[in-house]
């Protein structure tokens, strides 16, 4: 049996700084959980071009600087697989912002609403002992995706929906690939109860989330 967990961090490393889960933070927990296989939320296409040219950064701030900065050269160092997760057509990703169908004035109201929304997932932060890893956080994430659903069902499909079912068919691709492994999925934290709920219907594998 395969065992699974799943950690989500913030892309910032402002934000990592504030709420107390900065990247020496995360490589303790990446080191307790003694992974074999790291799933990031990567693009398979930067991936590829990280491993001929590692001092490409990708574009649009993909990947986000966690992998740069501590995961790459962690799994080289300990000799960990990684495998790319994510899943973005960056050619129409823009095309389908859940706000383009409004006014710049509905634009800025809906801008603010969404980061009342952060603000709001952000609060929880110790309320568990990894912060943003919580049944606080994914429940007010889960109460986001939906407003924004109703905002825009097409953009809500796009981004959210197709996109969790490929990373999660990733995940099991790469569980098939390396069977009886311990995999890390570390993602952004906002996919947490989408890569959950999606592995946990798997009976074949081990899942642990939160991770302490």
């Amino acid at each position: 049996m395969s065992t699974v967990g799943i950690l989500g961090v913030v892309h910032d490393n402002e934000l990592r700084k504030k709420y107390h889960l900065t990247l020496e933070i995360i490589r303790e927990l990446i080191l307790e959980f003694n992974p074999d296989v790291i799933c990031g939320e990567v693009l398979p296409d930067s991936w590829e071009k990280y491993k001929n040219d590692p001092t490409h950064r990708g574009y649009w701030g993909e990947p986000a600087s966690e992998y740069w900065d501590l995961i790459f050269p962690l799994c080289e160092e300990l000799k960990v697989d990684f495998v790319p997760i994510d899943w973005v057509e960056l050619d129409v990703w823009m095309d389908f912002d859940p706000f383009k169908n409004h006014s710049e004035l509905q634009r800025s109201a809906l801008i603010a609403a969404s980061e009342q929304w952060f603000q709001r997932q952000l609060s929880t932060w110790n309320s568990s002992a990894i912060p943003f890893n919580s049944i606080e956080y994914d429940h007010l994430t889960k109460q986001k995706y939906k407003w924004l659903e109703q905002i825009n069902p097409e953009s809500h499909v796009f981004r959210w929906e197709c996109r969790h079912l490929i990373m999660i068919q990733r995940i099991h691709n790469a569980i098939n690939k390396y069977p009886g492994k311990r995999f890390l999925c570390i993602v952004g934290a906002d996919h947490n109860h989408a890569i959950y709920e999606g592995l946990v219907k798997n009976k074949d594998i081990q899942l642990v989330y939160p991770l302490k």
